[in-house]
């Protein structure tokens, strides 16, 4: 079965849609990678939180995305404009659309 990450983050007053641009830069190239689907999304009650859902072959696939230069650069580019609360959960993809 897939793996699968939910994860938010809550970014400092007037900087999510820079967040966003960040988290959504490298989107197009995940699915070499092994990503079946890649979401960010907008808390609709939240104007400072990003929720991201992904569906990824492996956790080992998730994982190796992550070591990435690109990926560590755009963290880092990342972080100042976060507030440090986060929250994730993995999961066991059962189905769906999008789930690989």
């Amino acid at each position: 079965m897939a793996y699968g990450y939910i994860g938010s983050m809550k970014t400092r007053p007037g900087k999510r849609d820079d967040v966003v641009a960040l988290l959504l830069s490298g989107a197009e190239s995940l699915r070499e990678l092994g990503c079946s689907s890649y979401v960010v999304g907008l808390a609709a009650d939240d104007p400072d939180t990003i929720v991201v859902t992904e569906v990824w072959e492996s956790k080992d696939h998730h994982d190796a995305s992550l070591r990435l230069p690109e990926a560590k650069e755009a963290i880092a580019a990342a972080m100042p404009m976060l507030t440090g609360e986060f929250t994730s959960r993995e999961l066991v993809v059962a189905g769906g659309l999008g789930a690989g």
